[in-house]
Parts: C-alpha cells; structure tokens; sequence
C-alpha cells in the first residue's frame, strides 16, 4: 500500500472514535442547567469526552487491524497507558493529548497485524498468538515513549506555536482551514486535519461556580485561572463563586465549546451555514440546471442527499454526486466553504458540534452558542450564494452535473425492500468478483476496498446499482485502492461482501 493508501486508511481508523462524539454531546449537552439540569446525564458525556485519546487509541487500533479484531482494542489501550505514562514519568511536563491516542493506535494495529498468529515454543505457548499482541505493543509503546521524552518537549513546542499561529491569524487561518477541510473529502484524510483543529487546537481551565443557587461552568484562559482561588468572583459573571477549579487542560476547539469556553467555535461555526443552507441550495441548482425530462428522476436523487446534509450535516453522498463530474464546483465549494468560515467570525458567532454541522446540531448546542441566531441571516446568503454561482457556472460553462452528464448517478433502485445479500452479490459482481478484492472495509458512506486488477471494475453497473462518486489511487504492483460512495449503507453493504467472500 502506498503512502496515500495508508493515509486513507487511518483517516477511516478515526472515524471510528470520532463516531462516538454525537451521544457524548447529547448527553453533555441535556445534562446542563439551562436544559434538563441533570448532572448525572451531563457527567456521563463529560466522562466520553474526557477519554477520546484513548478513544482513539482503541478505534485506530481496530481500524489498522485485518479483521477489526477486539485484541487489536486491548493492545490500543496497553499501548496508550504505557506511552504516556512512560513519557510522563521521564519529563512530567509532557502531555501526548490525542496524538498519543494516534500513535498507540498505530502500534498496536500493526503489532496485531504481525504478532496475532505467531507461534511461541511449548513452555510459551500461552503467551502466543492473540495474547502476543499486547505485550508486544507495550514493548513498542515503550520505545516510543522513550524517545517522545526526547522529542515530544521540542515538538510539543511547535504545536503549540503553530495552534497559537492559527488561532491568532484571523480570517487567513479560517479561510486556509474552511478550504483544506473541504480539498481533502476526495482523498478521505479530511479526518486528519480536522483533529488538529477541533481536539488540539488552544486550551482552557474549567471552574465550576454557583451564581443564585445554580451550579455552572465555565472554561477560561488557564493564564487568567491560575489567578483565580476556590470561594473568590468569576471574572464577568455578578454574584458568581467559584466552587471548583480543574487541574486537567481542556484542548481544541470541540472540547472547549463543550466545557463552555466562551472563545471556542471559531473553527466549527462556519460550516453550519454550508451543510445546512449552501449545499442544499447547489442540490437545487443542480436540478434546475438539469434537462426538464431528467429534473425528476435528479431531483429523486438530489433533494434527498440535500436533506441529508441539511438535518445531520452528512456531506459526502452529495458532494460525491458532482465532484468528479464538475471537479470546478466542488473548487468553488471549498473556496466557498473558507469564506463561510472568515464571515461567521467577522460577524461574532460562535457554535460548535458533537458530530456535524446539521440542523440536528445547531438546535441541540444553541444554548452553548454566541449569536447563534445571526447563523440563520448568514446561511440564507450562503444558500443564495451557493444557487445562483452553481446555477450559472453549470449553465454558462456547460458543466456535467447529474442529468446532464453521459454517465451520471442515478437513484438508488436498491435503496430499500430488496435483500441486502441479494445487492452485495450485485456489488461483488460489478467489482470484478471475490477474487479480485484483497480488502473491504467501509466508513460512514463510502466502500473502502483493494482490487487487483481495475480493468474489471464496472463503473456503469456500480453507478447504476446507486454508488453516487468513486475516488481511486494505486499502490504497490498496481493494486488499486478503491473508495466507492454508497451512503449510509456502506456498513451493512461492506459485511454483506465479506460474508459473500467467506462463504466460497
């Protein structure tokens, strides 16, 4: 596997984790005062969100992993505890963050990739196999942490400078992240990018206060914390005492909106008027753009992937449905996407997101938010912006967008009532058959497979099985690494193929 290959496959590794932030935020978010005032339910999201890195340590533990293997998860978590306990404990001032969650992951899905059927002689034999993996993992995990006790202070160091650098460049910052967020969706690794901004970038100190019989919180400037005292005033709020000060630091922009730092969401709010009102609306454009006799069957299709992205902020299925067909759009939409960013922030507003930036989102954590109703004027000039930008390049530049393409996505004839096997058989077929896959795995919409050879992909068949975009790159000997959009399915479509493949 080539370098890009590898890359997309630790990209869908953190999908894995990064999934479990949609009920970490509903439960932080119902627990608050200001909604349900459950402290247990608030506590209990807390508690998620607390442990990500080592969240991401078993998910890309099992995501690297051949066979998803649950030993791959055990040896994530040796492989955690043991790098940064070990990197703390030779210079105290370490803090790994997620990134120790990415590395340990690391280790330990290619330790599970190389030891879990290895063979230890007689006197051994408990100590083999599956057994292996994690204590080769924390033996890898050690050597890693000696020498992050090395470099991690230095690299540490820039990290921080770099964060400090984005956070402070202002629309510059905003407009280079909203554009890389967006470029990157073709070749999967958005994911990547998307860690450093949300779950590394800037920090704060929680302090829990009591302001007319309420207990709340508030995450502030660990500089402007340390100045604060337990029973003193909380800077801005009247007649609030601190009852509780943190000793952990709360990093990136998603953790802190979370913990209730009044800064944080810069990175997060201008996406909302993207999903929710831009893409919808090229959805439309792309239908009216369409010849009259097709306008029916591409507006089957669009106005549901424009739903989608609209209530949950799940993108991909609609971007997917233009971006190889008129790759200048999907340039128009990251451009698009950095200036949603730059005007959200000019105009103060601040909202942030447990998984995406959908409808589902914006309601939820609209008490968390700062001037979240001003999202609602910005979106509609977002949507208009989207409709008439993507109407006129698709009509004046002729552009192939689904109906006026020669070979386009169509509706998925398959999307419901049919038997699932029935369609993975379909699939394999269209693929060139079970001999010619070496890999099926799948994230949240796509089919993520290696073929041996792709002169026997059949493109057509799969676009008219109802795949909506295909995204392709060779690795060693020519192998192809396959990325199939297929929606929400792609799970249950993916362990259909491989059940189809163990079963010969």
């Amino acid at each position: 596997m080539n370098l890009l290959g590898y890359l997309q496959r630790l990209g869908k590794a953190l999908m894995l984790p990064i999934a479990t932030l949609p009920v970490a935020a509903l439960l932080l978010r119902l627990g608050q005062p200001d909604l349900l005032g459950l402290a247990v339910m608030a506590e209990a999201g807390a508690a998620i969100f607390n442990q990500l890195p080592l969240l991401f340590g078993l998910g890309i533990a099992v995501g690297l992993s051949r066979d998803n293997a649950g030993a791959a998860a055990l040896a994530g978590a040796v492989g955690y505890f043991v790098l940064t306990g070990a990197a703390r404990a030779m210079d105290g001032d370490i803090e790994m963050s997620f990134f120790g969650g990415i590395i340990a992951g690391m280790i330990a899905g290619h330790c599970y990739n190389r030891f879990h059927r290895v063979r230890l002689p007689g006197y051994l034999s408990f100590f083999g196999g599956h057994r292996l993996v994690p204590i080769m993992t924390g033996l890898f995990a050690l050597l890693a942490a000696l020498l992050a006790g090395l470099i991690w202070p230095v690299m540490q160091q820039g990290i921080d400078s770099l964060s400090m650098t984005l956070s402070t460049s202002g629309p510059i910052g905003q407009f280079f992240y909203g554009v890389l967020n967006r470029a990157l969706i073709p070749l999967g690794l958005h994911h990547a990018v998307n860690s450093l901004f949300w779950f590394g970038l800037g920090e704060c100190l929680s302090l829990s206060y009591e302001a007319a019989g309420v207990v709340q919180q508030v995450c502030l400037d660990p500089a402007l914390v340390g100045t604060l005292a337990v029973g003193g005033p909380v800077p801005g709020v009247d007649g609030a005492v601190i009852i509780e000060l943190a000793t952990e630091v709360t990093r990136g922009d998603l953790h802190r909106f979370f913990a209730g730092d009044p800064t944080a969401g810069v990175f997060m709010g201008g996406f909302f008027p993207i999903m929710m009102f831009g893409l919808p609306a090229a959805a439309l454009a792309m239908i009216l753009a369409a010849p009259a006799s097709k306008r029916v069957q591409v507006g089957g299709l669009l106005l549901s992937l424009g739903m989608t992205s609209l209530l949950t902020g799940i993108t991909e299925p609609l971007e997917f449905s233009f971006m190889f067909l008129a790759p200048l759009l999907y340039v128009l939409h990251a451009l698009l996407t950095g200036l949603a960013l730059v005007v959200t922030n000019l105009f103060g507003i601040l909202h942030g997101f447990g998984f995406s930036a959908g409808l589902f989102d914006l309601v939820l954590n609209w008490g968390l938010a700062t001037r979240p109703w001003a999202l609602l004027g910005v979106g509609v000039a977002f949507a208009v912006l989207y409709f008439f930008s993507f109407y006129f390049a698709i009509r004046r530049l002729r552009l192939k967008t689904p109906g006026r393409a020669t070979t386009e996505p169509t509706a998925d004839v398959k999307e419901s009532g049919d038997d699932a096997a029935e369609l993975a058989a379909e699939y394999l077929a269209a693929l060139g058959g079970e001999d010619n896959l070496l890999t099926i795995d799948a994230c949240v919409t796509r089919l993520r497979l290696t073929v041996r050879q792709s002169s026997r992909v059949d493109e057509a068949r799969l676009t008219a099985l109802g795949a909506k975009g295909m995204s392709r790159s060779s690795g060693k000997k020519q192998k192809l690494q396959l990325q199939l959009i297929v929606g929400p399915r792609a799970d249950r479509l993916a362990a259909e193929i491989k059940a189809l493949t163990e079963h010969h």
